[in-house]
C-alpha cells in the first residue's frame, strides 16, 4: 500500500432550513459556484460539473456513483464534515445519516468535527459572485450569526459521542491501530481538548472499542501556538521548520495532526512579509487584483520536512480558488492542472513511505469543496483528470 487516501466530504449540497432563511430558498453550495465570473483574463470562472452535474446529496443514486469514482480512483474514504455546535443541534447530517442507516454506499468513511461558527461571513454579502438572495438587514460590515459553536460540558460531549457511536461500530468506519478515526477542524478553540478526548476515549472502552484516534488539523506554518502554560499565544510563522508548533499541538493530547501548508507555501512564494502586506493591502484596499499563485511553484514548499514524522499525516490540494465564495479577498491559484497535481501527490506519497503501512495517511481536500475550487471530481475543463492522477500514482 502506498498510501491510504482519505478525501474531505462536503455534505452541504442540499438545501437546509438555515440557508433558506439566510440567503434564500432552495439555496446550496451550487448556488455561488453557478454565479462565479472570472476575475481576470483565463481565470477558470465559473467551474461547472461534468458526470455528476448540479447534483442533490439527498439522492442515493449520486452518493453511490462518488463512491464508485473514488474507489475506482484508488481514494480509501470520505471524511464527512461533521457539525455537532453544542446541546444537540448539528446541521447538515442528513447524507451521512443516511449513508449510515442504509448500509450503502458500502465504501469506507469517517468524521471530521467542523466546529466552528456559522456566520453570514461564510458567503460574502460584497463579493459580485455572492449576493445573498434575500434578508436586506444584512448591510456592508454586518455579520449575523447563523448557528453559534458553543461546549456546554460534559454532559453535551456524552450526548455528542453516543450520537458517533453508531458510525464507530459501523464495519465501513476507517480506522487507525485499530481505533475509530476522528478530527478535529478548529483545535485551538476546543476547550480543554485533552480532558475531552479522555472522556471519548473512557466512553470508547466502555462500549467494547479499543480508542477513539484523535487527530488535530493544524499549519504546518502557523500564527497561533499553544503555550506551555495551555494558553494559545500569537507567534511569526516559521518557514523552515514546523517541529515547535507540531510538537505544542501534540501535547494537547492527540494522537497525530494532519498538516495543512497553505501558509507556509503562500508566505514562501513571495516571502512571507511581502504576503502579509499583500493580505494587509486586500483588507483595506478590496479593489486591488487577486493575488495569483502558480500552483507548480506554489507545491514547491507546500509541504513541510516535519510532513514525515510518523504521525503526521499531510494534506494534499489538488486546486484553489475561494473567489465565489470570498471574490477578490483571497488568492487565486493557476496552473493547478491534473498533471502538476500528479507531481504534489508523488511528492506527498513518497514522504510517508518510511511510515508503518496504518500511518501513510493522507488527506486529500478535498472530494467536492466545489465554492473553493477544491475537488476532484468531474468537471467539463478538466473530465477526470484529476482522479486520473491520483489512479496514475496508486496503482
Amino acid at each position: 500500500m502506498k498510501a491510504r487516501i482519505l478525501a474531505y466530504y462536503l455534505p452541504q449540497f442540499h438545501p437546509i432550513p438555515e440557508n433558506d432563511r439566510f440567503w434564500g430558498k432552495g439555496f446550496t453550495e451550487w448556488t455561488n459556484v453557478a454565479k462565479a465570473r472570472p476575475l481576470f483574463r483565463g481565470h477558470y470562472q465559473p467551474r461547472v460539473p461534468a458526470d455528476l452535474g448540479f447534483y442533490d446529496l439527498r439522492m442515493p443514486e449520486v452518493r453511490e456513483q462518488q463512491a464508485d469514482m473514488a474507489r475506482d480512483a484508488g481514494v480509501e474514504g470520505f471524511c464527512y464534515w461533521h457539525y455537532w455546535f453544542g446541546n444537540g443541534r448539528m446541521l447538515l447530517q442528513r447524507p451521512f445519516e443516511e449513508v449510515l442507516a442504509s448500509g450503502k454506499p458500502d465504501f469506507p468513511f469517517c468524521l471530521c468535527w467542523a466546529n466552528h461558527s456559522w456566520t453570514t461571513k461564510t458567503w460574502n454579502k460584497d463579493s459580485r459572485a455572492a449576493q445573498p438572495q434575500s434578508q436586506a438587514h444584512l448591510r456592508r460590515g454586518t455579520d449575523t450569526m447563523i448557528a453559534e459553536q458553543t461546549y456546554p460540558g460534559d454532559d453535551d460531549h456524552r450526548a455528542h459521542f453516543f450520537y458517533c457511536l453508531s458510525a464507530f461500530r459501523d464495519k465501513r468506519y476507517v480506522t487507525v491501530d485499530g481505533m475509530p478515526i476522528f478530527g478535529i477542524y478548529e483545535p485551538f478553540d476546543l476547550p480543554n481538548a485533552s480532558h475531552f478526548m479522555d472522556l471519548w476515549r473512557q466512553l470508547a472502552r466502555e462500549n467494547g472499542l479499543k480508542g477513539v484516534y484523535f487527530y488535530a488539523i493544524t499549519r504546518s506554518s502557523n500564527f497561533n501556538r499553544f503555550m506551555p502554560d495551555g494558553s494559545v499565544g500569537r507567534v511569526m510563522p516559521n518557514l523552515k521548520s514546523a517541529a515547535d508548533d507540531y510538537r505544542a499541538m501534540l501535547d494537547q493530547g492527540y494522537d497525530a495532526l494532519n498538516s495543512y501548508g497553505q501558509v507556509r507555501a503562500e508566505m514562501a512564494y513571495y516571502n512571507k512579509y511581502v504576503n502579509l502586506g499583500l493580505i494587509a493591502l486586500r483588507k483595506y484596499l478590496p479593489l486591488i487584483p487577486s493575488t495569483r499563485f502558480k500552483y507548480p511553484r506554489l507545491m514547491k514548499n507546500y509541504l513541510a520536512p516535519e510532513d514525515s514524522w510518523e504521525n503526521i499525516f499531510p494534506t494534499v490540494l489538488p486546486q484553489w480558488d475561494r473567489s465565489p465564495r470570498v471574490g477578490k479577498a483571497e488568492g487565486v491559484y493557476v496552473g493547478s492542472t491534473p498533471d502538476a497535481f500528479e507531481n504534489h501527490l508523488r511528492q506527498a506519497v513518497e514522504m510517508v513511505q518510511s511510515k508503518v503501512p496504518d500511518h501513510r495517511v493522507l488527506f486529500l481536500r478535498s472530494w467536492n469543496e466545489w465554492a473553493e475550487g477544491n475537488y476532484v471530481e468531474p468537471d467539463l475543463r478538466y473530465g477526470h483528470g484529476f482522479l486520473e492522477a491520483i489512479k496514475n500514482v496508486l496503482k
